[in-house]
């Protein structure tokens, strides 16, 4: 009998695990369809995301290699399109995962915030093909220009784009995240105000990794947005940290 109790209890306890994996099994799967349909909406203007991705380069010759370069940089500009278009909807999918584990007040929360985090990728992303992108391609296309004649693979012009523009996206999400957290009760705003030297560092390296070129001057454009997100952050954080400690004294 108690073997038998100890398997029922072992069966129970494996059932929300499994009943966890299969939503999560869902909703990527719904992810993955929603992000190939908005791919394939991409595929359809992939010559016209191409040009406006080429635009912030003036007129610049790009080549093509191998045979089938310029099929493979018509996927991945599609590709790029359907990440953008999709995120509102994989962001949503993100927190209605989570959203079983939060209060019904945490989760109307959550949900509010979504669109706000859709607004702030797209800031991001627009702030990276207006602010960032130009006198990094600017640096990059004139260095020793000179001497030699750059002669850019399509392929690799539009890896550092797609990569610089998504990447500054995801990056712009740091105030709606960390706000989460803090909504949380997983940071408090005194633990992330003690971390300001650690996130002026961390800032300059995301930025070198991100950034395609080593000059200080175009690492220091993303940096300085970082570092002002971060205090962003902090701001917000107090608002948030201090509503969530008034809840949880009226609890008590």
């Amino acid at each position: 009998m108690a073997g038998e109790t100890n398997i029922s209890e072992k069966a129970e306890a494996k059932m929300p695990i499994m009943r966890h994996l299969r939503e999560m099994r869902d909703r990527v799967a719904k992810s993955v369809i929603v992000l190939v349909v908005t791919t394939a909406f991409s595929f359809i203007f992939g010559e016209q995301i191409l040009e406006i991705l080429i635009a912030p380069a003036g007129n610049i010759d790009l080549q093509a290699i191998e045979l089938v370069e310029n099929l493979a940089v018509y996927f991945k500009v599609a590709l790029a399109g359907g990440i953008i278009l999709a995120m509102p909807f994989l962001v949503y999918q993100i927190f209605a995962f989570i959203g079983p584990a939060l209060t019904s007040k945490e989760r109307s929360y959550v949900y509010r915030i979504v669109p706000v985090v859709t607004i702030m990728f797209l800031g991001g992303v627009l702030f990276a093909y207006f602010i960032a992108l130009p006198p990094a391609l600017g640096f990059l296309l004139n260095w020793m220009s000179d001497i030699a004649a750059p002669e850019i693979r399509i392929s690799d012009y539009v890896n550092i784009v797609t990569r610089l523009i998504i990447s500054v996206g995801f990056v712009f999400e740091t105030p709606i995240i960390i706000m989460f957290l803090a909504r949380m009760g997983l940071v408090s705003p005194q633990w992330l105000a003690r971390r300001r030297r650690i996130w002026l560092v961390l800032a300059f390296v995301i930025s070198a990794l991100i950034t395609p070129t080593f000059d200080p001057i175009n690492q220091t454009i993303i940096a300085l947005p970082l570092i002002i997100l971060l205090e962003l952050s902090i701001i917000l954080s107090r608002f948030v940290y201090k509503e969530r400690t008034g809840q949880a004294l009226e609890e008590v």
